[in-house]
C-alpha cells in the first residue's frame, strides 16, 4: 500500500505525457461530453433560448477560481496532495450536477466541477515546469496536447452513446469513473516533484513575496493576456458549435463525428508543433498561429456575406479545420512561453497564468455565445478580434530578443 501511495521512481516519458494529459483532460472531458446533451438538458431543466449554452460556459467560472488558488496551494502542500484535494471537490460538484432539477442547481454543480477540475490542470503544468524548461517544455506540452486531444475527440461520441443507453444524467456517472481511475493512476505512478524544503511557507508574507516575484515576469503577464484572448474565442467555439451545426446545417446525430474530426486538427497541431518548436522556437510559431487565425477569419467573414452569414457546410469546415489547427499551435506554445521565466513557485505561476487567463476568457466566450444569431458571423468576428488583439499584445508586450 505504501508503494501505491508514495511511488519513488518517475514514470517514463511516454507514461508521463499520457498521465499529465489525463490530468489536464478532466476539464475538457467535462465540457465536450456534454455537447450532444445540450438540447435535452436545456429542455429538462427549463432553460430558455440560448441559456442552455451556460451549461458549457459556467464551468469556466469555477475553473477560473480554481486555477487562481490551486497553484499556491500546491506550492504550500505539494503537488500530489493538491491533486487529491481538488479531485474530491470535482466529485462533489459532479454529485450536485447529477441531482439537478433546475438550471440554477445544474449551474451550481458545474461551477463546483470547474473548481475541482482546475486543480489537476494547474498542478500538471506545475509538475511539467518542475521537470522541464524552455523549448523542452514546449515540446512536452505539444506531446501532452496530442495525447490529451484523443479524449475530447471521442468524448462527444461517448456522451451520445451514454444518452442513448441511459439518458443524459448517466454522463455524470462517467465523469465520476474517469476522475477516480485517473487519480488512482496518478497516486500509483507520479512521485512528488516539489520537496518540502522548496515549498512556500503557509503565511501571508511568504505568499505575498512569492506573488510579487512571479508578477515581475513580463513574459508571464503577456502570455497570460494572450491565452485569455485565445481561450475566450475557443470557449465561444465550444459553446456555439452544437447550435451552429444543428440550427444552420441540421446536423444532429452526426455532430459528434464532425466535432471529433475538427478536434483531430488540434491533435495534428500538437504533433507538428513538437517537431517544429525545437528548430523554430515558440515565438515564431505563436506569431504564425495568430496571423493565420486573423487572415482566415477576415477572409471567411467576406465569404459569408453572399450567404447571409450561413455559408455552405463545406466552406464552414474549410474555415474551421485550419482555424482550430492554429489554436492547437497557439495553446501549447503560449503556455510554455508564459511559464518559461518562472522557476521556483511554478504552482503560483501556473495559477496566475491559468486563473487570470480564464477570468478574461469567460466573459469573452459568453459574449460570443450570447451574440449567436443563427449565423457564423459572431463566432468568426470573435476569432478575428481576439487574434488581432493577441498579435498587438505580443508585438508591444514582449521584449525583443
Amino acid at each position: 500500500m505504501t508503494g501505491l501511495l508514495r511511488p519513488r521512481t518517475f514514470p517514463g516519458i511516454r507514461e508521463f505525457v499520457c498521465l499529465m494529459a489525463v490530468l489536464t483532460a478532466l476539464e475538457a472531458v467535462s465540457i465536450d461530453t456534454m455537447l450532444p446533451a445540450l438540447d435535452e438538458m436545456g429542455a429538462a431543466l427549463g432553460a430558455p433560448g440560448n441559456a442552455k449554452q451556460l451549461i458549457i460556459s459556467s464551468i469556466f467560472i469555477g475553473v477560473a477560481i480554481g486555477q487562481l488558488v490551486s497553484g499556491p496551494i500546491s506550492d504550500i502542500i505539494g503537488r500530489r496532495r493538491a491533486v487529491f484535494g481538488f479531485v474530491a471537490i470535482y466529485l462533489l460538484g459532479t454529485l450536485v450536477a447529477v441531482t439537478a432539477a433546475t438550471m440554477p442547481h445544474m449551474l451550481a454543480g458545474r461551477v463546483i466541477q470547474g473548481l475541482g477540475a482546475a486543480g489537476p490542470y494547474v498542478v500538471a503544468f506545475a509538475i511539467i515546469r518542475d521537470r522541464y524548461s524552455g523549448r523542452d517544455m514546449a515540446q512536452i506540452n505539444s506531446w501532452i496536447m496530442t495525447a490529451f486531444i484523443l479524449l475530447p475527440v471521442i468524448s462527444p461520441l461517448i456522451g451520445q452513446g451514454i444518452i442513448g443507453l441511459a439518458g443524459w444524467r448517466a454522463i455524470f456517472g462517467a465523469f465520476l469513473l474517469f476522475a477516480v481511475i485517473s487519480t488512482l493512476w496518478f497516486a500509483a505512478r507520479q512521485p512528488e516533484t516539489l520537496p518540502p524544503d522548496s515549498r512556500v511557507a503557509p503565511n501571508l508574507p511568504a505568499l505575498y513575496a512569492a506573488a510579487k516575484g512571479v508578477l515581475r515576469h513580463r513574459q508571464l503577464l503577456v502570455g497570460t493576456a494572450v491565452e485569455g484572448l485565445l481561450l475566450g474565442a475557443f470557449i465561444g467555439y465550444l459553446s456555439g458549435s452544437q447550435p451552429i451545426f444543428l440550427d444552420i446545417y441540421g446536423i444532429d446525430t452526426l455532430f459528434p463525428l464532425v466535432f471529433a474530426a475538427l478536434a483531430l486538427f488540434i491533435g495534428a497541431a500538437g504533433v507538428i508543433n513538437a517537431g517544429l518548436v525545437q528548430r523554430l522556437g515558440m515565438r515564431r510559431l505563436i506569431y504564425a498561429a495568430f496571423v493565420g487565425m486573423s487572415a482566415l477569419s477576415l477572409l471567411f467573414l467576406f465569404l459569408c456575406m453572399p450567404f447571409a452569414g450561413q455559408p455552405p457546410l463545406w466552406l464552414t469546415l474549410t474555415y474551421l479545420a485550419p482555424l482550430v489547427f492554429c489554436c492547437g499551435i497557439g495553446f501549447g506554445n503560449v503556455a510554455a512561453l508564459a511559464m518559461e521565466p518562472v522557476d521556483s513557485e511554478a504552482g503560483l505561476g501556473a495559477s496566475v497564468f491559468g486563473g487570470i487567463a480564464t477570468l478574461m476568457a469567460v466573459p469573452i466566450g459568453m459574449a460570443i455565445g450570447a451574440a449567436y444569431d443563427e449565423t457564423l458571423v459572431p463566432l468568426t468576428a470573435g476569432f478575428l478580434i481576439t487574434s488581432a488583439l493577441s498579435l498587438l499584445t505580443l508585438r508591444f508586450g514582449l521584449q525583443p530578443r
